[in-house]
């Protein structure tokens, strides 16, 4: 220990601060204050890599007079709050493509919505502990404040934080403050604070599926401190989320843009595959391949693009053209959006149902695609929806209804009797109804 201190005097003694402060006048009363005030936070950063390569409280707290956020501690100029922007004084390709993340756009969701559903049918303070501590807040500066920093606003780390220097996102949301550690962001339980639930349960999923299983049954062999942690060469028992989305694999490097791998977009009502989604899906492939053969991949797609394409054809798209219809002949009885039943229905078939069921489906969960998802998507289109529709009585609604139902072969299934429909899956041709589901993507 006394040799770390001494190493830390030296540091700070011959190295001159980037904000013009030698940093032994100020950094070595950090320490020593912080040490006495807050112990916990003091024990994180002291055995923290942070600690160990000597990156100091003013290596990422201090700021320039001019920062928006900025205000004087005890002599030094500090910010509370650090960003992405900080982080990448030392971590730069790491927070550009954080920047070019979906993480980074997270806190877009304050003019969609979801937000506004949260501030109109519970309130303000809703909406900021439970929408804004996950996607992230736009940080307000309040002058008044000690720290600068609005109590509407801060504490917040949120994944899609708005900071006040204009740059997006926190670091801290997956690398906890002031340990940061790498071992902690490899683990599911780093993402399951935010991807839980009745929206986007991959919490749940994971720990459903097989993947899940083996690495809570083989955690102690997962390799999580290691320096390198490459897929198939440092650990080979079980994937986590950071595995198969971000981490290094045997032919690809690590990457902090955790869209780079996904094919589909799962989020939408109508699901649409993204942008480049063939060299995506070929990035996630090669990860799968480290512990499944190339058989198994192609099929686990095969089976996966299937259940997406049933869930927009079968469900998705009639409900959307069933809205748009209401929409466009404004036939909502109260004007505020989501003040009308069918409203919220349509809102929980596919943010609610239809996202785990399609999520169920990508990450091999058959719990969430059926019980939890396609069922309940099932339940509520013919028995809930359906007939909230037909309530408004218009010509224009029910012709589409009844065309869907005596047309499209299936939905036809309602109107026949329940033996002659076992026959037909016995068979095998009520299956091929849905032959065009399994169409090649390549």
């Amino acid at each position: 220990m006394l040799k770390r201190l001494f190493i830390a005097v030296a540091f700070l003694y011959f190295t001159v601060s980037v904000y013009g402060q030698k940093p032994q006048t100020q950094a070595g009363k950090c320490l020593t204050c912080h040490k006495e005030v807050s112990r916990g936070l003091y024990n994180q950063w002291y055995n923290s890599a942070h600690g160990r390569h000597n990156v100091v409280c003013l290596d990422c707290h201090g700021a320039a007079k001019g920062d928006k956020d900025a205000f004087t501690h005890y002599e030094a100029q500090i910010a509370t709050l650090v960003t992405p922007k900080d982080c990448s004084r030392c971590h730069p390709k790491e927070s550009q493509e954080v920047e070019n993340s979906y993480h980074a756009t997270a806190g877009l969701i304050l003019d969609s919505n979801d937000a506004y559903m949260a501030h109109v049918a519970a309130g303000q303070p809703v909406a900021i502990t439970g929408c804004e501590s996950c996607h992230g807040a736009l940080v307000k500066i309040d002058d008044k404040s000690p720290n600068k920093l609005s109590k509407e606003s801060w504490p917040n780390s949120g994944i899609g934080r708005v900071n006040p220097d204009g740059s997006k996102g926190a670091c801290n949301a997956c690398h906890t403050r002031h340990s940061f550690a790498v071992s902690q962001a490899r683990q599911p339980e780093a993402c399951s604070k935010c991807h839980l639930g009745p929206d986007h349960p991959q919490k749940e999923i994971y720990e459903e599926s097989k993947h899940g299983n083996t690495y809570y049954t083989h955690i102690d062999q997962m390799n999580l401190k290691a320096d390198r942690w490459v897929a198939g060469q440092d650990y080979y028992e079980a994937p986590t989320c950071a595995t198969c989305h971000m981490s290094a694999a045997l032919k690809q490097p690590l990457t902090h843009d955790v869209g780079q791998r996904i094919s589909w977009t799962l989020r939408p009502a109508v699901s649409v595959y993204k942008e480049d989604w063939q060299k995506k899906r070929d990035r996630m492939q090669d990860v799968c391949t480290t512990c499944h053969g190339s058989a198994f991949v192609d099929g686990h797609y095969y089976q996966f693009d299937a259940t997406v394409r049933l869930y927009n054809k079968k469900f998705a798209e009639p409900a959307g053209a069933i809205m748009k219809i209401v929409a466009d002949k404004k036939l909502l009885k109260n004007t505020a959006s989501y003040s009308n039943d069918i409203e919220w229905t349509y809102w929980e078939l596919w943010h609610h149902e239809g996202r785990r069921g399609r999520h169920g489906a990508s990450m091999m969960g058959p719990d969430y695609t059926w019980w939890h998802g396609m069922y309940e998507v099932a339940q509520h289109f013919y028995f809930k929806f359906l007939p909230q529709a037909r309530e408004f009585n218009d010509p224009d609604v029910n012709k589409y209804i009844d065309n869907l139902l005596a047309n499209d072969p299936m939905h036809q299934w309602l109107n026949r009797p329940t033996e002659e429909l076992k026959k037909d899956i016995k068979s095998g041709k009520m299956q091929k109804i849905f032959k065009d589901m399994y169409s090649e993507t390549r």
